[in-house]
């Protein structure tokens, strides 16, 4: 029992720290991106569609608020703050509810129909966009239902969403350093690879889930 526990908690730290060391690499990222600039980073092969008034506010609204959605999940899933702080919770919440709705995933949207790799890219991205807004509206009205339990498994499927910008640079990581494919190719494969994989990880949790419920259920 007590190494179960210590593994728990090893697990639970990995986690955060990870989670902690990949949201700083995002951060600098973004910051790349202050003041407005056009010449830097992913912008670079962007040029043909930067000169778009519309992509410039889609894109910079999607970089300046995703980095906030991505630091308000990290302390919306910790258990010591929903309890200790239940007001710092609910704030992150409406905070990570309304950037999502309002803006990230809008302007995900409209960033996804000129994703690079054509239309095999653009296509999942959209339907990450999409997703995401879903997911993350349907959290919000199972909690303001009272729904405890179907907002947490929405919230967990949209943070997982949220994820995807990292995800999406360990895959391409991941198959640069280890496959020679063309850079589009590997882009089309990280596109797909970068959400997907993480929804059908949080799908995996549920199952688990369930089925240790049940099993416990049958032992009592």
């Amino acid at each position: 029992m007590m190494i179960n526990k210590l593994s728990h908690q090893a697990l639970k730290a990995g986690y955060y720290l990870s989670l902690l060391y990949f949201t700083y690499l995002m951060i600098l990222i973004t910051l790349q991106y202050f003041p407005l600039r056009f010449d830097v980073a992913f912008l670079n092969i962007k040029q043909e569609v930067i000169s778009h008034g519309y992509y410039k506010i889609a894109f910079f609204s999607h970089v300046y608020t995703s980095i906030f959605v991505l630091i308000c999940g990290i302390f919306l899933f910790s258990k010591s703050i929903r309890r200790t702080w239940p007001m710092v919770h609910k704030i992150g919440g409406k905070v990570y509810v309304l950037l999502i709705l309002l803006i990230a995933s809008p302007s995900g949207l409209i960033m996804a129909f000129h994703a690079n790799g054509g239309f095999y890219s653009q296509l999942s991205f959209t339907l990450q966009a999409i997703l995401w807004f879903v997911f993350t509206y349907l959290a919000f009205k199972y909690i303001k239902n009272g729904e405890i339990s179907e907002h947490r498994k929405f919230m967990m499927r949209s943070y997982a969403l949220t994820l995807s910008a990292i995800s999406l640079r360990l895959f391409k990581w991941i198959i640069v350093t280890s496959l020679a494919l063309p850079p589009m190719d590997t882009y089309k494969i990280v596109s797909w690879a970068g959400w997907v994989f993480n929804i059908l990880l949080v799908e995996g949790c549920f199952i688990y889930e369930q089925r240790k419920l049940i099993f416990n259920r049958q032992i009592q």
